[in-house]
């Protein structure tokens, strides 16, 4: 008996396009932006946040949220605290709530704290790097999977910002400003594949331009659970963090909240219950592929943090429920791969586009598929 196929489907908020006639490579569409001045190239993907869990007690004095929370944390201004408030930051039994709202015995009140100051300087460790292209102007590596781009929450070591500080010297900071020398954009900490380093402020301001402006092509390999109706197809649908868990991304209704937000996808195989899927992104928001595929009810394999890492689809067995348990034991991560990157060189001119191979675990992970689906 096969589990029901709309089983955790996401939110169904995006908008899916198909056309059967499609036969063109995907591009990125080049939208033009009347801008009035130079923009400020903010390409960070989110902020990592520090969680603090709170329940009020009974014989808690009834408060205002926001003096409750000057009371319990140390070294925070009440205007900060209602900011916090009123940007979602703050959570009580899982809702949104005003600065006034008076807290009640049994509320369980969720925080969601900026990282902390980072210390001012980046120290520099010898870790390997998988470097496929450098030259005088920048160089493209091929991330492994675990390692975070920049020192951030819990993160301050072993990043790859801490590697470029050891390999390389006078590293350019980013154009917004952070000290992330090198860095032009990242993948999350468990998505491997290609990345592009600037090695000049030069570089850094021109290939910051064409992330800013959607001209980078960047193409992404994923393993998702089922099998998409169409072979290929476009999602829509505005992305912002989710109300519930700051740390997660969804889909919202049309200008609700979040940023426009384009993934173009094609099916490169099926395997009964999972699919291969090549996905071009057009824009480059906060879990982009992970969001959409989950908001069309094809959440990727092994995506902990949006409930691929359980059984979605397939049958109601034991053998199968074992086969679930080692494949994800072998991929204990979301099945994506930045495999695919296209850019102009900041001062040639020219266009550049590299290619990496899939990494080892999702390769192994698809054979063993392939091998189930065929004998089962």
């Amino acid at each position: 008996m096969e589990m029901d196929e709309n089983y955790d489907n996401g939110q169904f908020a995006g908008k899916l396009k198909t056309d059967t006639d499609h036969t063109q490579q995907f591009k990125v569409n080049q939208k033009e932006k009347s801008v009035q001045q130079e923009p400020n190239f903010d390409h960070s993907i989110e902020e990592d946040l520090e969680i603090l869990k709170l329940t009020v007690t009974e014989n808690q004095e009834l408060l205002r949220i926001d003096k409750f929370l000057m009371n319990r944390l140390p070294n925070i201004t009440r205007n900060k605290v209602q900011k916090g408030i009123t940007r979602g930051e703050v959570l009580v039994n899982e809702q949104i709530v005003k600065p006034n709202y008076k807290i009640r015995p049994g509320d369980e009140i969720v925080i969601y704290l900026p990282e902390k100051e980072a210390p001012t300087d980046v120290i520099p460790q010898d870790i390997p790097l998988n470097i496929i292209y450098e030259d005088d102007q920048l160089l493209v590596i091929n991330k492994e999977p675990g390692m975070v781009v920049h020192p951030g929450h819990n993160n301050w070591e072993n990043t790859l910002v801490n590697a470029l500080a050891y390999h390389f010297k006078d590293l350019p900071t980013a154009c917004n400003g952070e000290d992330k020398p090198g860095i032009v954009h990242r993948i999350d900490k468990d998505t491997s594949g290609l990345l592009v380093i600037a090695k000049t402020d030069h570089a850094m301001y021109h290939l910051s331009r064409q992330f800013y402006y959607h001209t980078i092509d960047r193409m992404y390999y994923a393993l998702v659970w089922g099998e998409p109706e169409e072979d290929h197809g476009t999602i829509e649908g505005y992305i912002g963090r989710s109300y519930t868990d700051r740390r997660q991304s969804m889909v919202y209704p049309e200008g609700e909240v979040g940023k426009y937000a384009v993934t173009h996808y094609r099916v490169l195989k099926r395997m009964r219950y999972v699919s291969l899927i090549q996905c071009q992104l057009e824009t480059g928001r906060t879990h982009q592929i992970r969001v959409h595929m989950k908001s069309i009810g094809h959440t990727l394999f092994g995506d902990v943090m949006y409930g691929g890492n359980k059984v979605l689809k397939g049958v109601k067995t034991s053998k199968y429920k074992q086969f679930i348990d080692n494949q994800l034991a072998l991929l204990p991560r979301q099945g994506l791969h930045a495999k695919t990157l296209g850019f102009i060189h900041p001062t040639t001119g020219k266009y550049m586009q590299f290619d990496s191979e899939l990494p080892e675990d999702i390769h192994q992970v698809m054979e063993r598929w392939e091998n189930y689906v065929q004998y089962d």
